[in-house]
């Protein structure tokens, strides 16, 4: 079906990346699942064909894209069970922050590493006794000259073994407002005292590496700090709204997926002399399954151009990410039903479908502080 938020150059940025998908990245991918981390090759090679960091500008060594070629990149690796290939995080959720509130220096140093894939890029917010509580954060950055000593954890932090940047929020001043003490620092794995945990094994999203970080008296440069101190919480707040719609595309496209692939499974698959498809329970199943996903696309093709028309959109991309990623689990689940027990088998792409969904609903804010979220903008 032909979809009106996107032009005909985006259609062809779509063949041509699922054909890439298809050659370069699904026939190792469980592999990488094995390992538990997608090697550095695949970033490097994926910078070469500008797949990273798309809206980075041209005088940086970026495409100069819009946001659609994003949302097809993201698209495509969550249709195609593929979402452990975090480049919409590194592209879409960290690089922003640099896009939007790094100085000239500082995105002369940086941006050219992270479209080629030199650089990869991590956010640390979640601590240990924080979780989505951003304005309790504890790790401290202190001022000693011109450095900052920081020291503090971070934990479920994605791209955690691969990163080399992190965008760190920190508490640089203890005020009556706690989110007022709350800086971002872009800290190099590299440093002395920063250091990496064990990569975390997770009963989803296999080859993405996640991460613990601890920071002992890590010094990092003053010129490392993004934007004003003191405004990070303000910076992490405004970029939730792209992140929480990153998620949502995904999760639609999951959905989508895992719709596809059963439809074709019912269609082959022989029970008590007839196909799946003609049991009414099949039939009835995929129907609600498929109304649920066209609901979904078009609240998201309503969605993103308003998002990047710089609308405040909040309370609708937190509906969409709530929403969503309960679509996601909920369409795989049932699809995996339809599967019987081969739907249980690693061999069969709706079982990792089914796993890789349900952190969709944890990450990103969970469900239930966006659904807090929406009663605020509700005024209630």
């Amino acid at each position: 079906m032909k979809r009106r938020i996107f032009q005909k150059e985006h259609d062809m940025f779509r063949k041509s990346f699922r054909s890439y998908l298809k050659d370069k990245i699904i026939p190792f991918y469980e592999e990488w699942e094995d390992i538990g981390v997608t090697p550095r090759e695949a970033w490097l090679e994926a910078g070469k064909n500008d797949f990273l960091c798309p809206t980075a500008e041209e005088k940086y060594g970026g495409p100069g894209a819009d946001f659609l070629y994003s949302t097809v990149i993201t698209e495509e690796l969550y249709y195609h069970g593929l979402s452990s290939l975090f480049w919409p995080l590194h592209s879409d959720i960290v690089f922003p922050y640099i896009e939007l509130y790094a100085n000239e220096e500082q995105k002369k140093r940086w941006v050219p590493k992270c479209v080629s894939g030199e650089f990869i890029l991590a956010v640390a917010m979640t601590e240990p006794d924080a979780g989505s509580d951003l304005a309790s954060l504890s790790t401290q950055a202190v001022r000693d000259g011109d450095h900052y000593i920081v020291n503090g954890s971070k934990i479920f932090i994605s791209n955690g073994q691969l990163a080399d940047l992190c965008v760190v929020a920190v508490r640089t001043a203890e005020t009556e407002k706690p989110h007022a003490g709350v800086s971002l620092l872009v800290i190099e794995s590299d440093r002395k005292g920063y250091r990496k945990g064990a990569n975390l094994k997770k009963i989803g999203m296999r080859a993405q590496d996640t991460s613990e970080i601890f920071f002992d008296d890590c010094r990092v440069p003053v010129e490392n700090l993004l934007g004003n101190e003191g405004e990070g919480f303000k910076y992490l707040m405004h970029n939730l709204q792209q992140e929480r719609l990153v998620l949502a595309i995904g999760a639609f496209a999951a959905a989508q997926g895992a719709l596809d692939i059963t439809l074709d499974y019912v269609k082959g698959r022989k029970l008590f002399g007839k196909t799946l498809s003609k049991f009414q329970n099949t039939r009835f199943t995929l129907a609600e399954v498929a109304t649920k996903v066209q609901l979904a696309r078009s609240f998201l093709d309503d969605l993103i151009p308003r998002h990047m028309a710089g609308e405040d959109v909040v309370r609708e991309v937190s509906m969409a990410k709530y929403w969503l990623t309960e679509l996601q689990f909920e369409a795989a689940d049932k699809c995996l039903q339809l599967f019987g027990g081969y739907g249980y088998m690693r061999e069969y792409l709706i079982s990792r479908l089914f796993v890789d969904a349900r952190v969709q609903r944890i990450y990103g804010g969970a469900n239930e502080v966006l659904k807090e979220v929406i009663a605020r903008r509700l005024n209630i």
